[in-house]
């Protein structure tokens, strides 16, 4: 009569399975491709100043990098106000109402990639929504008072 000993014959089976795993091992190394990641979180930004000159830099998140003068601080303020299924570069609605002040001639022209969708936007300075929409991207575009890209 045989005696059943189900530890012996679970540690039997655990041996065989590590002997298979070390032989099916056993062959020359394979290469392992990591994708990097296509297209992501990326913006050119292009700043007309009021005196004509023009700023042109990239900004790349996650992580952080490009020209960007502060590149870190731009994704962070990108991060805060994106929202899921809203568009973070929206213009100003048509039927908007705006106060009638004028925050000069700069303009700036946003392109690229943002949360999977693609971006291609102008912001202006012509009216309190307008200046509203751009100083609520402060650092990706420069403050007011500032030049250049060296704005934060």
């Amino acid at each position: 009569m045989s005696v059943f000993r189900p530890r012996a014959s679970r540690t039997a089976l655990l041996l065989a399975g590590c002997l298979l795993g070390l032989g099916a091992g056993a062959g020359p190394a394979a290469a392992v491709s990591v994708p990097g990641p296509v297209g992501g979180d990326r913006l050119l930004v292009e700043v007309k100043e009021d005196d004509g000159s023009v700023a042109r830099y990239e900004l790349r998140c996650h992580p952080a990098g490009g020209d960007h003068p502060d590149a870190e601080a731009a994704c962070a303020r990108l991060d805060e106000v994106t929202v899921w299924g809203r568009d973070t570069f929206a213009p100003v609605a048509p039927d908007a109402i705006c106060t009638m002040q004028y925050g000069g001639p700069r303009t700036a022209h946003v392109s690229g990639e943002w949360a999977g969708r693609p971006v291609d936007t102008t912001f202006t300075r012509a009216n309190g929504c307008e200046i509203a929409r751009w100083d609520r991207l402060v650092p990706l575009l420069p403050a007011q008072g500032g030049a250049g890209t060296g704005a934060a």
